[in-house]
């Protein structure tokens, strides 16, 4: 079931990206695409990188409000995911010394950083309530996501 959902996500995910949308727009499709097609989404979110260079700004996303609009890089899963710039795929968050906690709920969470020209420019932030909920698919999915976003990025330079 999970590869059909990813299969048909794909098939989407490359037609919305060739329609001409916003940036904007075009995040916020994607949240709500992937909050509502993959069941163990919970919390779907993208940050990106403000002003200063230094933290994480909470942009488009579906899910629980959360208290975490402002992450300093370093700074929970997200924050080490911008500082190491690599994808963080965390099955048990309550084994995690750094994790900001959202919701009692999440209990793992992928985050997957997006590099444009060598800078961290933002992340792709996904939630679960379930243990154990992430795998190399889901890290496939959403790390080829970002890329599309990378390219997307750089066309509107």
């Amino acid at each position: 079931m999970r590869d059909e959902i990813f299969h048909r996500l794909k098939r989407e995910f490359e037609e919305l990206f060739s329609r001409g949308y916003g940036l904007n727009e075009l995040l916020d499709i994607i949240v709500e695409k992937l909050h509502t097609r993959v069941p163990y989404y919970n919390w779907v979110g993208f940050y990106l990188v403000d002003e200063t260079g230094e933290r994480l700004k909470l942009g488009p996303y579906v899910g629980e409000p959360t208290e975490h609009v402002l992450i300093p890089f370093g700074k929970g899963i997200c924050g080490q995911a911008a500082i190491t710039k690599s994808t963080f795929l965390v099955q048990d968050v309550s084994k995690e010394d750094n994790y900001l906690a959202c919701s009692p709920k999440v209990k793992s969470e992928i985050v997957v950083p997006i590099i444009v020209d060598g800078k961290v420019y933002g992340e792709l932030d996904i939630d679960s309530h379930e243990l154990n909920a992430f795998d190399e698919n889901d890290r496939k999915l959403l790390e080829w996501i970002c890329e599309r976003i990378i390219v997307f990025v750089k066309s509107v330079k």
